[in-house]
């Protein structure tokens, strides 16, 4: 039976996997450290907090003595813990450094002193790089353009790295773009389906011609799951879905789910460094441990956008007084389910 510590739990995928691995009868124990920012909330994890076998810890994966401290008592890690807008990172990249790299690093640190079984570090296809033609696979080069992108290239190799030279059982996954329930809306999807629901207008870079590949949550955080069972130390598997869109035909669907036109859509400059088009095949992980999408794009895509008309409040920003302080282990009184 296995204890799983999953750090940054009560983000947007973060949540939705530990709520998928208490379904699982053979998960013994799951924790969450999360640091509860701007877009984690207890309030994700929802009617998990009735399952006996979580236990919440508020902390960050800064603190090396918190996390050596949690560390100790589990079996695997699956690591999403990470600053992670592209725009947040053109303000800020010492942040995304701080927690994506050095946050990794004591990561694995603790891990390897830990003699952890499995730690899956959950990553993006960003570190890759815009390619204006072809498929990126694993063995591909990293050329990552933003500040974000570099700093989740750089924490690959340093969970890479614990791997060759200690010994440590990491896996590497890189997903496409997810989309789903309770995502913090300032990522595309969310951000036009709360605009558009307020009768707002949303803003299209350049031509609205950038290319992304869509992935819901469910369908990556079941491929994060077979990799934590099955995945080959030292390896790294991309995670795709099955549906590319420009930003324009993307845009397109959300009007028509909210009941909006194109009336409502405003094109503006192209950001800085905003990459045209991300692609990479996910053959390797279909073949070697049988992944596939399940969801549908559109129906998917629907699903979300009703889970947001009718989570009025779950639109703006949660104030930080549901962050939990000392003691880092969550109060019983703050465990009381919070549906999601």
């Amino acid at each position: 039976m296995n204890a799983v510590l999953v750090t940054g739990g009560a983000g947007f995928i973060g949540s939705h996997y530990v709520k998928a691995l208490l379904r699982a009868d053979e998960t013994a124990r799951v924790t969450v450290l999360d640091a509860l920012t701007y877009a984690g909330h207890v309030e994700n994890l929802g009617e998990a907090f009735l399952d006996p076998r979580l236990t919440f810890v508020h902390g960050s994966i800064l603190d090396a003595p918190l996390v050596d401290q949690v560390m100790a008592s589990h079996t695997h890690v699956v690591h999403f813990a990470a600053e992670s807008h592209v725009d947040r990172s053109l303000l800020g990249e010492a942040l995304f450094a701080e927690t994506n790299v050095l946050g990794t690093q004591i990561l694995v640190n603790a891990a390897t002193r830990h003699h952890i079984e499995r730690f899956v570090h959950v990553s993006t296809d960003e570190v890759y790089g815009p390619l204006i033609e072809g498929t990126a696979t694993e063995d591909d080069p990293l050329l990552p353009t933003v500040p974000y992108a570099a700093s989740k290239a750089a924490s690959d190799l340093i969970a890479l790295s614990a791997h060759r030279t200690y010994g440590l059982p990491v896996c590497v996954t890189r997903s496409s773009n997810n989309f789903g329930s309770a995502q913090y809306p300032e990522k595309i999807i969310p951000l036009f389906v709360t605009r558009l629901l307020r009768g707002e207008p949303v803003t299209l870079h350049g031509r609205g011609e950038h290319v992304r590949n869509w992935l819901h949550v469910s369908d990556h955080c079941a491929g994060i799951d077979l990799v934590r069972r099955g995945g080959t130390p030292g390896e790294v598997y991309n995670i795709g879905g099955g549906t590319d869109l420009t930003s324009s035909e993307l845009t397109g669907e959300l009007l028509r789910l909210c009941g909006a036109d194109w009336n409502s859509v405003r094109y503006i400059p192209d950001r800085r460094a905003n990459d045209i088009r991300y692609s990479m095949a996910w053959d390797k992980i279909a073949n070697q441990l049988g992944y596939e999408p399940q969801r549908d794009f559109l129906e998917a895509l629907s699903d979300t956008v009703e889970w947001y008309r009718h989570h009025h409040g779950r639109w703006t920003p949660l104030p930080h007084t549901c962050a939990v302080t000392s003691p880092q282990v969550l109060p019983d009184a703050a465990r009381e389910p919070q549906h999601a």
